[in-house]
């Protein structure tokens, strides 16, 4: 599942792929319109700032931007910034490893085997989607 910061990240930054090449965006701004707290948009703005995919400026005419175009922000690569990993379980993580406390070992786990089919089936649709695409709205509207 993702976390709250996660997705507080994702509409952040969809925020300013929507306001790219437009100049600064208030934080203020963000937070109103995507319905997150200011506190923890400077968290996690700041945070994206040292990842190199937002920048910023301070002062009356400043705020944050997207320091690289949409078309090159693949949401997967946005979870791995926010999360660390895209796998639902440590021991299937592929950058951020780790072996699971009280489990089988990996090489007996069919648990472990489903979850690398699931973090690679979904690692393939999140990292062909970038900011620039668009989302359609009514995929899951009943």
């Amino acid at each position: 599942m993702l976390s709250q910061k996660t997705r507080y990240a994702i509409r952040a930054m969809q925020h300013l792929a929507d306001h790219y090449g437009k100049g600064p965006v208030q934080l203020a701004d963000i937070a109103a319109e995507q319905n997150i707290p200011p506190k923890f948009l400077t968290v996690i703005l700041s945070e994206l700032t040292r990842a190199g995919l937002v920048a910023s400026l301070r002062g009356k005419d400043g705020g944050y931007w997207l320091g690289v175009p949409p078309v090159d922000v693949r949401y997967g690569d946005l979870i791995r910034i926010m999360r660390g990993s895209l796998a639902l379980v440590p021991c299937a993580s592929r950058y951020a490893h780790e072996k699971c406390k009280n489990c089988l070992e990996e090489s007996n786990c069919r648990t472990r085997a489903l979850m690398l089919q699931v973090r690679d089936e979904m690692a393939m649709v999140l990292d062909r989607i970038t900011l620039a695409d668009p989302i359609d709205l009514s995929v899951g509207a009943e």
